[in-house]
């Protein structure tokens, strides 16, 4: 069990059924007025996508399958660069803070002939949700697209989002990757690297899909992506690169060719030399799992090593082959990156559906990579409900002591929240939620060495 003060339960409902005609000019009636002034203004869509505050209902959220009301206090002004959803087929669903309870809207409740949507919020990179957009379906609606569905309000001076800030660096901020520079980067490369196929594929991540990954490379700041693989080992829910046999779209073409360690080399070592804290990342959201990819990866990491001690060599992985692994590592990589859904077997199953290895496989993997000292981090993809139920958070702090996790990194998960939970809780139920920040609180209590943060760090040089 978790060795933290007990903080498992959120307060969902923190609004009680009380008449307050009858209390007013009391101190409990002074509460109350404080706290429906502190309530956010629910948001929906009409049929034409405009987005409109619902004068008398506060903004809700849900984690898991639970509502919650939201408030200034618990909610930060909508980040610059996030993105106002209408959610098709659903409801918002909302606080009648008149009635004081949460209800379903199929209609405008001030022009009763209108139907409204919820409305949701993609926040952007570096913050983590706190709840998702709250939304009912009368029947099995379609899949919602692959995005994260947050939670959102109107306050006095904006929209505000249900979301907690987990990285300050500008990495993915838009407004630093004017398209023009990102332009002449891309001429630059196909200049001086005319035959490089590798650099192509990246020019359509930057230009064509706005990878801000990508971007960046020809930028020349921060992390460089090396997509390398066409397959995968997993068949997860949410993949972003490849679905087939349901109603849900890829959002994005995965790499139909697997580059050469020469051709991985030459955009690695153009990275690391003009870049003063570079970091190149194998597995990106453009191909399937890296590992799979080992007899290109090495070499390419030997090559670079050969020439250079500078730059940070990461891997984003499902950590399936714990043998490359270790290859890896002694070829001269720095850093491993794990996806992970949650760190309870059933859940990870569920979700990343392995095709060749186990969720064994993903623990001894880890194990290899700390003992031969590199730095692991997780890439924890969160819902509400789910990552802060209580047997996943008890599990995480076990986790976290016998695997020696170095980082986590706070990802949004992208897929329809309300179905995810559903289908999660078949598999094994994960108790009361604490509330994503009670449970970030605790982490920080617990392991004060535990770096929290969204990016692949740069690590240094090596010695």
């Amino acid at each position: 069990m978790l060795d933290t003060p007990p903080v498992k339960y959120v307060n969902f409902i923190f609004i009680c059924n009380v008449n307050t005609t009858t209390i007013n000019n009391t101190p409990a009636g002074a509460a109350i007025a404080y706290i429906n002034k502190q309530i956010l203004t629910a948001v929906a869509a009409a049929e034409n996508g405009e987005i409109f505050d619902l004068d008398g209902y506060g903004a809700a959220g849900y984690s898991g399958d639970l509502p919650v009301v939201l408030t200034r206090s618990d909610t930060i002004a909508m980040p610059h660069g996030s993105e106002l959803m209408m959610l098709p087929d659903r409801y918002p669903v909302v606080y009648n803070v008149v009635s004081q309870q949460f209800e379903t809207l199929s209609r405008n409740p001030f022009a009763p002939d209108e139907k409204i949507y919820p409305v949701a919020v993609f926040n952007s990179p570096g913050y983590v949700n706190r709840h998702f957009c709250a939304y009912a379906c009368e029947k099995p609606a379609a899949p919602l697209p692959l995005f994260s569905y947050g939670a959102v309000g109107f306050g006095q001076n904006g929209f505000r989002s249900a979301a907690l800030q987990v990285d300050a660096e500008p990495r993915q901020d838009l407004r630093l990757m004017p398209r023009p520079k990102v332009k002449q980067g891309v001429k630059q490369m196909g200049r001086k690297y005319p035959d490089n196929r590798l650099m192509r594929h990246l020019e359509t991540c930057a230009l064509e899909y706005g990878c801000p990954a990508g971007k960046n490379f020809f930028l020349q700041r921060y992390e460089a992506p090396l997509p390398t693989s066409r397959v995968c080992n997993a068949r997860c829910l949410g993949c972003i690169s490849l679905q087939s046999g349901n109603q849900i779209s890829a959002c994005q073409d995965r790499i139909t060719f697997t580059p050469t360690a020469e051709e991985i080399f030459q955009v690695s070592l153009e990275h690391i030399r003009h870049v003063p804290k570079a970091v190149v990342s194998f597995g990106q959201g453009c191909e399937g799992e890296p590992l799979t990819a080992f007899q290109v990866i090495q070499p390419a990491i030997e090559m670079i090593r050969a020439v250079t001690n500078k730059g940070t060599i990461n891997l984003n992985t499902n950590a399936s082959m714990p043998d490359h692994v270790k290859s890896l590592c002694k070829a001269g990589l720095d850093s491993m990156r794990v996806s992970l859904n949650s760190v309870r077997k059933k859940i990870y199953t569920a979700y990343f559906r392995p095709r060749s290895y186990h969720w064994n496989d993903v623990c001894k993997s880890i194990d290899t990579a700390r003992e031969q000292g590199r730095f692991v981090a997780v890439n924890y993809l969160n819902c509400p409900g789910v990552t802060d139920a209580q047997r996943e958070v008890d599990a995480l702090f076990a986790f976290i002591r016998d695997h020696d996790i170095n980082m986590i990194q706070w990802r949004n998960l992208n897929y329809d929240p309300l179905a995810y939970f559903a289908a999660m809780e078949a598999v094994a139920s994960g108790g009361p939620a604490m509330g994503m920040a009670r449970l970030i609180q605790a982490l920080k209590k617990e392991f004060p060495t535990l770096v929290h943060g969204y990016f692949n760090p740069y690590l240094g040089v090596r010695g």
